[in-house]
Parts: C-alpha cells; structure tokens; sequence
C-alpha cells in the first residue's frame, strides 16, 4: 500500500509541476485517481512540506512549494 502511495504521490507532483496550481477537482481528472488515492497522495508530499494547500471559496488548490 505504501509503494502505490508513493507512486500516486509522484503523479501528483509531475501534473503540478507541469500545470502549477490545481484544484484537486482537476487534479483528480488530471491524474485520474480515485479520490482515495489522490488524498493519500496529496497527504504523502504535503507531510513531505512539498504542497502548499489553499482554500478558496470552499474549494481546495493545490501546488508546489
């Protein structure tokens, strides 16, 4: 389980270091995950200090630091 997270993590970090700041709406088509493996994902780089994450009008962007 722990190597699919750090695999999904990586798709996660080269969509946004290619498109920059994503909702994890678009991150989600983007990468096509399942939304439990995106938030895992998403969780994995950001306790890594590699995502910055905002809320915007109770819509959640994600980007690199």
């Amino acid at each position: 389980m722990v190597e699919k997270i750090g695999c999904n993590a990586g798709k996660v970090w080269t969509q946004l270091d290619a498109a920059g700041r994503s909702s994890v709406k678009d991150l989600k088509k983007l990468t096509k995950l399942t939304d439990k493996d995106l938030y895992a994902a998403i969780g994995w780089l950001a306790r890594e200090g590699k995502l910055t994450l905002e809320e915007v009008d109770k819509e959640v962007f994600v980007s690199l630091k």
